[in-house]
């Protein structure tokens, strides 16, 4: 390219990002992995959370730099008017507001979408809330862990014989998070044809909802209610976890018809292809745990690594069931460079997961990890966006507007 460094994709946009947690600021560090400029507004009062949340070390929470990466920090107080008015100068020069406040909370702060709109018929509002921003229960409270459990999601998550269990991570906000960014995107591209800006409306339910596959016809035309099935998916096998050898639980994913003859071949047991109650998809359905249980007398008799490297070399989907260790050692998360490090003011070098997805000409970046401390941007955004001087500054932080 001549010389010149590509710029980021997302390079010239502003996002203003209000709200704490999980699903709003993870929509905003999404956008900043490719450029976009982030504005994280925080009370002057009151830090998100997230500062501390996780484990520690040396009183740093080890979480806030992953999901405050690439942000600048400010303070601004919204429930006050000259903190609201501070925030309709930022939004005349910005694209995207970012928030996850319950409905209604930027309304009572007089900074509703049509308020903001009319300053910038631009701006696009990405809203993140457990329920939407209409409908019965709009206004209720909505954690990402109540949003999991409407969307459906809990009820097929565990063991039959136990109740409704969880996934290990915030899964509910990330979902919602990305069907965000989803969204801010595609308003923005729209807005290039039209001039205009508008409100995407994310609730965490529905983002559950949404990934909840054929469950809902299942129910109104096969009278099939999908329940907790454990390690397997109804009707999909074999595709499960396997006892080895040595001790070890390995995942095999052989459904599909072909895949499942190269494991019967990589078994010894080619005649298993053959037979009827396990030659097609359907068949292998109606005969699930039986099929499993030959398939774990076979893995039971292997090392896990002799019967991994079996199963790569007939092209069957196989694995181990990896804990953060496994991460780290792997070479193949190395060379596709998912774990970075970046320097922290305080803990030295930093992991942290990286950039997805892999673009091949202007893929994203992070630059360093988050604010450490609130407010930290103060000086850069208001004296150099806003132009405010020395004196106005001040005065707003004796008045704690920021």
């Amino acid at each position: 390219m001549n010389g010149e460094k590509e710029k980021l994709p997302l390079e010239g946009i502003r996002v203003l990002e209000l709200g704490t947690l999980l699903a709003g600021p993870f929509t905003g560090r999404l956008l900043g992995d490719f450029g976009a400029e982030i504005i994280k507004i925080e009370a002057p009062d009151i830090a998100d959370p997230m500062r501390q949340w996780g484990q520690q070390k040396d009183g740093v929470g080890l979480w806030w730099p992953i999901q405050s990466r690439n942000k600048k920090s400010i303070t601004l107080n919204l429930r006050v008017e000259e903190g609201q008015n501070t925030f309709k100068e930022l939004v005349k020069k910005s694209d995207v507001i970012i928030e996850n406040f319950r409905p209604g909370t930027m309304e009572k702060w007089n900074l509703s979408y049509e308020i903001l709109s009319e300053i910038n018929p631009g701006i696009i509002m990405t809203r993140t809330s457990g329920y939407g921003q209409t409908g019965p229960y709009s206004t209720r409270a909505g954690f990402g862990s109540v949003g999991e459990a409407m969307g459906g999601i809990r009820y097929v998550t565990g063991f039959p014989d136990r109740p409704p269990s969880r996934i290990g991570i915030s899964i509910g906000d990330t979902l919602a998070a990305l069907f965000a960014t989803i969204g801010t995107l595609t308003a923005l591209n729209e807005r290039n044809h039209s001039g205009k800006g508008q409100i995407v409306d994310t609730a965490i339910y529905e983002a559950v909802f949404s990934i909840m596959e054929s469950t809902i016809p299942d129910y109104l035309i096969a009278d099939y209610v999908r329940e907790r099935m454990g390690n397997i998916l109804p009707g999909v096998a074999p595709s499960n976890i396997y006892h080895t050898k040595d001790n070890t639980y390995i995942v095999i994913g052989a459904n599909a018809d072909g895949v499942f003859k190269r494991l019967c071949e990589a078994m010894g047991k080619p005649e298993l292809f053959e037979n009827e109650k396990y030659h097609t998809h359907h068949a292998r359905s109606g005969n699930q745990a039986e099929l499993d249980q030959l398939i774990e007398e076979w893995t039971n008799t292997q090392d896990t690594q002799e019967v991994l490297d079996l199963l790569s070399e007939k092209g069957v989907p196989s694995g181990l069931i990896y804990s953060a260790k496994d991460i780290v050692d792997d070479p193949h998360y190395k060379a596709r460079e998912m774990i970075i490090k970046t320097e922290h003011p305080k803990l030295g070098e930093f992991p942290m997961p990286g950039v997805v997805p892999k673009l091949s000409r202007t893929p994203g970046k992070v630059k360093h990890v988050g604010a450490e401390s609130v407010g930290e941007h103060n000086k850069e955004v208001y004296g150099g966006l806003l132009q405010y001087d020395e004196g106005k500054l001040k005065d707003l932080k004796e008045k704690q507007i920021i």
